[in-house]
């Protein structure tokens, strides 16, 4: 046996020697990994480092004249018009298109990438507006006082980096100019999102997802009332109690409603409240009731069946001649999927909600995905978006009481019909105004769209190119739909917008306060609020 272990082993040993001995060569599994060009791009080497459209930039670089007749430049994606190369440098013209962010060499699908050139342009980060670290979560909306100063209430628990000792829990106040006014006495604030802020009476009614502010850690249904200086507004209540107990008195939110769901917005129409959200009841409390075994204070909860839109009084009882069926006991059906409201504010149609969404039905009737509500709630029928509407999801839709016009984003690529590519402008009677045409995006599609008062069209969200043109999630748009020359010049923006403010800045320019769910602005840091100098 030990032999033929013997022979067995210089028989292995002999067939490797053969296999080594031969000139084959194992295959590249993989294949050959591409050479390198040899080019070589200056670190800082752009003069100048910033400019406007047009301008001359001398790049300094190295390993260019072999491929003098094949390179392409580009400033964040926009090819550039080569003027000259030499054996260090090259001489390229910023293109009228390009934005903030690296420049590129390439040659065939081979990359070299160089160094950010900043593009000048008419919308710059305003300087002097003192939110400097922002907030560390979304801000879902921002109102301004008569005084000047601002309220931003929103998702987060530290605003301006002023919150690390005591969180600033979705409420803060700043001065005009965004300093952070420490005066609110808000206490430890709300214990959830605050999605909605509007003055009322002599403070404010705040909603949002929500049981507890301040003090009161309970009896708060996501809707409240706060006095001006940010504490919650309370009444005295004398709860029932046994004839052989003390009588006293209890304090409670002097707003007596409120939803079982997010409340997602409110409107003042005279001296009510209309509330739009995803709650299914509307809730309130009963105080002086004694409960079933009439040996403690009693808060007794009453719901009633309210869908999505709901208008209440001034002291937060239920407002049952708005959008309500007396002999079921309950609301209107609403939208069968999400419904949101935009109050018109100006122009003929004042007063009334334009309603969008992910619905095809309304109150039993077949929508596409928005309609128009008179003021007492029933669905206006000179609001005709055809017999189709939208095809698919609006996600953001304001009017315009300058232009008199609707805009909407969303996903869907038609409206009655007709061509429109996930932007559209409407007339007043819900009609497309088909002098805009949006053009095509790429790597993603927009959130935000809003009307500015001159016209001008601001959208956001995760695209990439908008008609071929690298706009990295922000760009402005004249009334045809075309990107306008020196609005566009912005870097990355990278999130997403809830609304735009225009309002004047410290130094008498006009500005455009910008806030929502967003950490990347013009390639800059920017958390969730900013501030930009529109010219």
């Amino acid at each position: 046996m030990k032999a033929i272990h013997y022979l067995y082993t210089l028989l292995v040993i002999a067939l490797c020697l053969g296999s080594c001995a031969k000139d084959e060569v194992l295959e590249e599994p993989y294949g050959p990994g591409k050479k390198p060009l040899g080019i070589e791009i200056v670190n800082h080497g752009l003069s100048p480092s910033l400019g406007l459209p047009g301008t001359e930039v001398t790049v300094s670089a190295f390993g260019l004249l072999p491929f003098k007749d094949e390179l392409v430049f580009r400033f964040n994606g926009e090819r550039a018009e080569v003027v000259d190369i030499t054996d260090s440098e090259i001489k390229v013209v910023v293109p009228d298109f390009a934005s903030t962010g690296v420049t590129t060499i390439s040659v065939g699908d081979v990359v070299v990438f160089g160094p950010i050139f900043s593009v000048t342009g008419k919308i710059s980060i305003d300087p002097n507006f003192q939110v400097t670290q922002g907030a560390n979560s979304g801000v879902e909306q921002v109102i301004t006082a008569a005084d000047g100063r601002m309220l931003v209430v929103g998702a987060f628990t530290n605003f301006d980096n002023k919150g690390v000792i005591r969180p600033i829990n979705r409420i803060a106040r700043t001065f005009a100019d965004g300093t952070y006014d420490a005066s609110l006495r808000s206490g430890s604030g709300a214990n959830g999102v605050i999605g909605s802020i509007m003055p009322f009476k002599s403070g404010y009614l705040i909603a949002g997802a929500f049981n507890g502010y301040a003090q009161r850690g309970s009896d708060i249904s996501n809707v409240t009332y706060i006095n001006g200086n940010g504490t919650i507004d309370t009444m005295g209540v004398r709860p029932f109690r046994r004839p052989d107990q003390l009588d006293t008195i209890k304090y409670y939110p002097s707003f007596n409603g409120g939803f079982d769901q997010w409340v997602d917005a409110l409107y003042l129409q005279g001296d009510k409240v209309i509330a739009n959200g995803s709650f299914r009841y509307y809730i309130s409390r009963r105080y002086d009731q004694p409960n079933r075994l009439e040996t403690r204070d009693s808060v007794i909860l009453d719901s009633v069946e309210i869908r999505q839109f709901a208008r209440m009084n001034s002291d937060g009882s239920l407002d049952r001649t708005y959008r309500f069926d007396s002999a079921a006991g309950r609301s209107w059906a609403g939208g069968n999927g999400e419904a949101r409201m935009s109050p018109i504010l100006g122009g003929p149609n004042e007063g009334k909600l334009l309603v969008y969404g992910s619905f095809t039905q309304f109150d039993g009737q077949q929508q596409g995905y928005i309609l128009r509500l008179n003021a007492d709630g029933t669905i206006d029928e000179t609001f005709n978006p055809g017999g189709t509407g939208a095809d698919q999801l609006i996600t953001k839709s304001f009017y315009n009481p300058a232009t008199q016009k609707y805009v909407i984003a969303g996903n869907f690529r038609t409206y009655n019909g007709r061509p429109a590519n996930r932007l559209a402008v409407l007339n007043e009677d819900g009609s497309l105004d088909e002098s805009f045409v949006a053009k095509e995006f790429g790597g993603g599609g927009p959130s935000f769209i809003k009307q500015l008062s001159d016209g001008k069209i601001v959208v956001s969200g995760d695209f990439q190119t908008y008609a071929g043109i690298a706009r990295n999630g922000f760009m402005v748009l004249d009334e045809q739909g075309n990107l306008i020359p020196g609005y566009n010049a912005t870097g990355t923006f990278s999130g997403r917008i809830e609304n735009i403010i225009e309002r004047t800045a410290a130094n008498g320019q006009r500005a455009l306060l910008i806030y929502g769910y967003f950490t990347t602005f013009d390639s800059r840091f920017a958390n969730n609020i900013i501030q930009v100098i529109i010219e």
